[in-house]
């Protein structure tokens, strides 16, 4: 199994931002800080951890505000000692970025100095969460600003911080109910120079779209006129949640809205009967049995066994196939069945489908037992 993320967020993390701290102030009280942020830590979640360290932060800071976070950000450049290579090494200011949430949000200036400052060497995409839902109109003009920031981490922000169901975030109900202030941030960045911020624009698109299937097509069908390879990778990263659904709209913008016609022969699923922890190989053919070239898209839909005992679909994407007529493709996917921290296999008979163009169609079952 995955190692848990906690894990590599031990009692070194407020060890080493009490030394941060002290190195530029030195009546900081880094032995009560370290026994307060470390009372019940254990036991904690990754980001329950973080906000214990905050709130340890709160009561060994100076109580005015301004004070308190002009140390902060005085010490975020100090040296700490962590390893710079481990997988969660900007979360060492995961702290600092909920100390502005939880108790900065009367002071909207400093807090957005402060948060400009924290997301280039975290991200403030959930500490700016509270701002928005308080000050609307306010965060929404300051983040208009920032998506012409020098930065790439600063224009990230303006999007990642305003996707309506972001991870490990409460939704922005507000957003959800009407992503029009959202859709005119993206419009900003949709051509941005860098990756990381053209992949937040496709995934905060993909979280509208959950709430606004029609927004998500007519939105991605206007991003296309003209597009760059760029752009065009935004809209397609953007609908793959759609597609998994076998939403038209979605399904139309790729060029895959009509029903294919194929045929599925040669399926193999095997073995039949799998072991936790093992793997299971799907395979089969597609033959294009009309007499004109087909576009198809071809996904894989494994329907998981729960703990209650119903099954869900899970999607995975295969292949988008440029058929001749009569020609034949072979496909194949091969399914782990380790465990996972996103995912716990459960015993039962699982149904594999094959979907075309969003039209599903049973290829065969597996049957999942206990090792």
């Amino acid at each position: 199994m995955a190692e848990a993320l906690k894990n590599q967020y031990g009692a070194d993390v407020p060890h080493a931002i009490a030394g941060m701290v002290a190195a530029v102030h030195p009546s900081f009280n880094r032995a009560g800080f370290v026994r307060d942020a470390l009372d019940g830590y254990e036991a904690l979640a990754l980001m329950p951890r973080g906000k214990k360290i905050a709130q340890a932060l709160r009561r060994h800071l100076p109580q005015d505000y301004a004070q308190a976070l002009a140390i902060l950000l005085a010490s975020l450049d100090q040296p700490h000692g962590r390893d710079p290579s481990l997988s969660l090494a900007s979360f060492l200011y995961l702290p600092h970025t909920l100390f502005v949430a939880e108790y900065g949000l009367d002071h909207f200036e400093l807090s957005m100095q402060a948060q400009h400052a924290l997301t280039q060497r975290f991200t403030a995409e959930f500490s700016i969460r509270p701002f928005i839902e308080r000050y609307p109109q306010a965060t929404l003009r300051q983040l208009q600003a920032w998506a012409r920031d020098p930065s790439a981490q600063v224009r990230r922000l303006v999007s990642e911080g305003t996707r309506p169901r972001l991870p490990w975030a409460p939704r922005l109900r507000q957003f959800q109910a009407d992503p029009t202030p959202v859709l005119a941030l993206l419009e900003l960045l949709k051509d941005d120079p860098e990756l990381s911020v053209r992949r937040s624009v496709a995934n905060n698109l993909n979280d509208i779209g959950k709430d606004h299937p029609e927004l998500l097509a007519r939105t991605a069908q206007a991003w296309l006129r003209g597009a760059s390879p760029e752009r065009a990778w935004i809209v397609g990263h953007a609908l793959r949640s759609a597609v998994k659904r076998g939403e038209d709209g979605a399904l139309q913008v790729l060029g895959f809205g009509q029903p294919s016609r194929v045929s599925v022969s040669q399926v193999q699923i095997s073995p039949a009967r799998a072991v936790m922890g093992g793997q299971v190989k799907i395979g089969f053919v597609l033959t294009n049995t009309e007499p004109r070239a087909q576009r198809v898209l071809v996904d894989l839909a494994v329907h998981y066994v729960k703990a209650n005992g119903q099954a869900r679909a899970k999607v995975f994407k295969l292949k988008a196939l440029a058929l001749a007529p009569g020609q034949s493709v072979p496909l194949s996917k091969k399914l782990s069945l380790a465990e996972m921290t996103t995912r716990k296999h459960y015993p039962g008979q699982h149904l594999v489908e094959v979907l075309l163009n969003g039209q599903a169609q049973r290829l065969g079952v597996f049957e999942l037992a206990s090792a």
